[in-house]
């Protein structure tokens, strides 16, 4: 029996989490949050590692996992801005270049050919970025930790990679319509 539907079985737990993870903040109950914000961290570690490892990689999980990833992380900083611990400039930045960059690829996916998923190495590093900002925005309305000063400049190296990945995507993306390619 083959057992190369469990990576797509972690990215749908992922995105299961999801509703219960805002729930539990607007509740207040910002701890069992971050526990189950924790475990859909980890769970992307798992699926991707799985995936590779085993060779389970599927069409589905290549549009699976970046959903459920893009998912959790727009939903919590509209969530976090929507409770006023992070400010909603922050969130509006960052909800923007996803969509500017989905709006390119599904114009350039219908005009030109078909995308293929290719993050670049600012794009990965935003993605971290944006992952260990909302952990420790999470950790601080949990347990008061790290101090303002560390969340500060951490979501301001977010901001940065935010508006230079989105600008890197639309120029490489931009040059490669032009080209047809």
């Amino acid at each position: 029996m083959s057992l190369n539907w469990i990576p797509n079985a972690i990215s749908a737990m992922r995105i299961a989490l999801i509703v219960p993870i805002l729930l539990l903040i607007q509740g207040g109950e910002t701890t069992w949050a971050l526990a189950l914000f924790v475990i859909a961290g980890f769970s992307d570690g798992v699926d991707g590692y799985l995936a590779t490892r085993f060779s389970w990689q599927s069409r589905l999980g290549a549009l699976l996992d970046p959903i459920a990833d893009k998912l959790l992380v727009a939903s919590l900083f509209i969530m976090l801005a929507s409770t006023q611990l992070i400010p909603i400039w922050l969130a509006v930045v960052v909800i923007s270049r996803d969509v500017v960059i989905f709006a390119g690829a599904v114009t350039y996916h219908y005009l030109i050919k078909p995308v293929e998923g290719e993050p670049t190495r600012i794009s990965k590093l935003n993605t971290a970025l944006q992952l260990l900002f909302l952990l420790f925005v999470l950790c601080r309305a949990a347990f008061d930790w790290p101090d303002k000063i560390t969340i500060t400049v951490l979501g301001a190296a977010t901001l940065v990679t935010v508006v230079i990945s989105g600008i890197d995507y639309v120029v490489q993306w931009s040059g490669r319509a032009r080209r047809g390619v």
